[in-house]
């Protein structure tokens, strides 16, 4: 078993204040792999410290300094990619190929991205010409706390860290405690490629210890948090005492709307999405809408899709999903599936681990039919391979069925009219659209509406999320 009890604080590896051991559970055996600490308010206050310290000197850095250490992580991070796949594959359940490409691939797209995305941000401009003694000013907001999740690790790490290394700020990162080793392995690519004391710290912690600390610290100036919507609101009410800056990329509840003309692989397609990763994205089409006429076929093309996603263990190659992440994840999948089973049609799936697998958190891919907008079913974040199927019948109603959710983060539209999709992706209220199977090919703003959160990620908005605006007046050429 991989012992990692020691925290990255000021350029070091320390052993914690206090020795608080927790196991790092392996989903496919439910046994431990590897044991942690969680840090207290000591380690939280050193990491701090060692922030605050490096920060002035940090941000003051030219920005081709800070631009040729971001090009170097990039270099390691590609040189410890096996490393990565094989710590995520064990720690959260990922199938091997998909941990090597999709989830370990994630960190080296958007670091790839934000060193193209770099130079759009202009730090100092004079934007008044009848004034050229004003100017406005970005500048790095301060010490960074990031609180990530276990889901998609090496992403949300990557979308937090990298920008706000970039333009100048420091960072106290604390990974989830269910998927602890890829941040670890993260420490290790900062510390080879030599940035200075201080400027990045990681510390292992729960919410309830190092994650309410961050978010109350006075020496903390902005929270980037990414994780459940409860959450979330327990991180904004701790923050507010000291009027730090929160980012939020919390929960969803995607809508896909498949119309009469969608092609004929939409259906699968959607479904498909839907198991992915074992369930466990916040983007995730969970709420497949279909218009009336091509409802039936739809039930029966997802109902195949999910009898035929294979669920295998995750050392495994192939394209299979994997289990879901801990036990209490597991737990909650099967008591909303089994209220599912008595609000509307199960077709596919149900109760209790896929045949042939006794142990592991391992969930049947499942899909239920005849759902209707009101059911707990297709308004709670499942975050597990479960697909509701609702039924409807104009345009109208496609739009107010997507949009009657507490959540806006991602909906989807399948159909060949390019008229409806212009109608209907301005109806909607989440901050993504994706149609026909498409997802960005450029560096784009990932984030959305309503309880699911604010900020943005990605691209020159990730890193703007990271700058405060100076104004200045009365410069003397």
């Amino acid at each position: 078993m991989l012992e990692n009890r020691n925290f990255y604080i000021n350029g070091q590896w320390v052993a914690p204040a206090r020795a608080n051991d927790l196991n790092v559970i392996n989903p496919a055996n439910e046994e431990p792999c590897a044991v942690i600490s969680l840090g207290d308010q000591a380690d939280t206050d050193a990491a701090v410290a060692a922030a605050k310290a490096a920060f002035d000197p940090w941000a003051m850095t030219p920005k081709k300094e800070r631009f040729d250490l971001i090009k170097a992580l990039y270099a390691e991070y590609q040189n410890r990619s096996e490393d990565m796949a094989k710590a995520i594959s064990l720690e959260m359940g990922a199938p091997i190929d998909l941990a090597r490409a999709a989830q370990t691939g994630a960190g080296s797209w958007h670091i790839k991205n934000f060193i193209d995305s770099f130079d759009e941000i202009e730090f100092e401009s004079t934007p008044w010409a009848n004034s050229p003694g004003e100017k406005i000013l970005r500048e790095p907001i301060g010490v960074c706390a990031m609180i990530t999740p276990w889901n998609w690790p090496m992403n949300q790490v990557t979308l937090k860290v990298i920008p706000a290394l970039a333009v100048g700020c420091t960072v106290v990162l604390k990974p989830s405690e269910e998927s602890p080793l890829s941040s670890i392995i993260f420490a290790e690519i900062v510390d080879a490629v030599g940035f200075p004391k201080g400027v990045f710290n990681m510390l292992n912690g729960d919410g309830v210890g190092v994650g309410s600390q961050l978010s109350s610290h006075p020496d903390v100036d902005m929270i980037s948090f990414t994780g459940s919507t409860r959450a979330g609101r327990l991180i904004t009410k701790a923050a507010a005492e000291t009027i730090k800056r929160v980012t939020l990329e919390l929960g969803g509840k995607g809508a896909n709307i498949v119309f009469a003309d969608a092609d004929e692989k939409a259906v699968i397609r959607g479904a498909r999405q839907c198991f992915g990763n074992s369930g466990q994205s916040c983007n995730a089409p969970t709420r497949m809408l279909v218009e009336r006429s091509r409802y039936d076929e739809a039930v029966e093309q997802a109902a195949n899709t999910a009898l035929q996603t294979t669920v295998n263990e995750p050392a495994l190659s192939g394209r299979h999903i994997g289990p879901v992440v801990n036990k209490l994840q597991y737990d909650k999948i099967q008591e909303l599936i089994e209220v599912g089973m008595g609000e509307a049609r199960l077709v596919a799936g149900g109760l209790g681990r896929p045949e042939g697998l006794n142990r592991g958190y391992y969930v049947r891919p499942t899909v239920f039919a005849d759902v209707t907008n009101d059911m707990v079913i297709a308004r709670e974040e499942v975050f597990g391979p479960v697909l509701s199927i609702i039924p409807f019948d104009t345009e109208e109603e496609a739009i107010q069925i997507a949009n009657d959710t507490v959540y806006g983060l991602t909906n989807y539209i399948q159909t060949q009219d390019g008229a409806k999709v212009d109608r209907v992706t301005r109806r909607m209220r989440t901050g993504m659209v994706r149609i026909n199977g498409i997802d960005s090919a450029h560096p784009s703003p990932f984030g959305g509406y309503k309880q699911s959160g604010n900020g943005r990620e990605g691209g020159v908005w990730g890193l703007e999320d990271f700058l405060e605006i100076k104004h200045v007046a009365g410069l003397v050429s």
